[in-house]
């Protein structure tokens, strides 16, 4: 979706360019708020890459199909070199693309995600329910000096209102990190599922209570609309050896495909998939969970719409 004339064939699942289907993905190749490695720039292609080995794409618990349903918007014009300027040219085009489609955004950085969220703020006029898919807290008060980056944006977007904070899950968190940014989306009411917490818990059955929490959550606080941010560093660098800043002692990629597939009961408006970096990528691991956590999601969403 980056190369000559939007070839019909270099889109996720092969899709053809977004237009007037439900859903839809963008590609957001930012990552000049990494902290350790670059290279999440390139993850929206990688990401498409590997989402041509699903043939149809039917997906088997959920037995549909996001072919026809789904279009692909290609890579966000955007500038390369200011966090500002980058964020000041993805709103409009995010302004426009959530008011059309159920949107998935392939990162690129974490940083993309607070402009999404206002994006959504904006469009809905109400804030968020957030589940959170991550090794890292990302709730730190500054970055490294800067007053914002792929590391702040939890605690911006509570800051600025942009989420219900009793209803914020955090999820795999396991990094290093002072008590007062690691628990702070606790302290502000919501909830953290710790790497640590999940160890050994890995069907469905095991997991049932994470989402039963969430959605009585959800349940407690009206229903606010659900956004998924899925860091792919959440999994451990076994499964995931292709991030920016991998931690050790991680979820497996069946611990977080049967909870986007318990998710799917929930009326989500819209998910990223953020810092996948091929350039560290072994076999192109990361790239393949990253593409079946994003073609699961659509087929969950897919799913419940059909059944609702």
């Amino acid at each position: 979706m980056t190369s000559f004339a939007f070839l019909s064939d270099s889109g996720f699942l092969k899709a053809g360019p977004a237009t007037d289907q439900p859903y839809a993905v963008a590609g957001i190749a930012w990552d000049g708020s990494t902290t350790n490695r670059p290279g999440a720039r390139f993850g929206p292609r990688a990401i498409r890459e590997a989402s041509h080995m699903l043939c149809d794409a039917t997906h088997p618990w959920f037995d549909v199909t996001p072919l026809g349903r789904v279009g692909d918007a290609g890579d966000l014009p955007l500038p390369n070199t200011s966090l500002a300027a980058m964020r000041e040219a993805l709103a409009p085009l995010a302004d426009a693309l959530v008011r059309r489609h159920h949107m998935v955004w392939l990162g690129g950085d974490h940083s993309i995600t607070l402009p999404l969220l206002r994006a959504y703020w904006r469009w809905l006029g109400r804030p968020l329910a957030v589940v959170h898919f991550d090794a890292h807290c990302d709730t730190w008060v500054d970055h490294f000096g800067e007053p914002s980056g792929h590391g702040t944006w939890v605690y911006e977007a509570i800051q600025e209102g942009l989420v219900v904070r009793e209803c914020f899950t955090q999820i795999g968190i396991r990094s290093a990190g002072e008590r007062a940014a690691r628990e702070y989306v606790r302290d502000q009411g919501g909830l953290i599922y710790t790497a640590r917490d999940l160890r050994g818990l890995e069907s469905p059955a095991q997991l049932a209570p994470v989402l039963d929490a969430i959605g009585a959550r959800l349940a407690a606080h009206g229903q606010p609309p659900l956004y998924v941010s899925l860091d792919i560093d959440c999994l451990d660098p076994a499964f995931a050896p292709g991030t920016g800043t991998p931690e050790p002692g991680g979820l497996s990629t069946n611990q977080v495909l049967s909870l986007l597939e318990g998710l799917a009961a929930h009326h989500c408006v819209g998910m990223d998939c953020v810092e996948v970096a091929p350039p560290y990528d072994h076999a192109e691991l990361t790239s393949y969970a990253a593409a079946n956590f994003v073609w699961t999601y659509l087929c969950g969403q897919i799913a419940g719409r059909i059944a609702r």
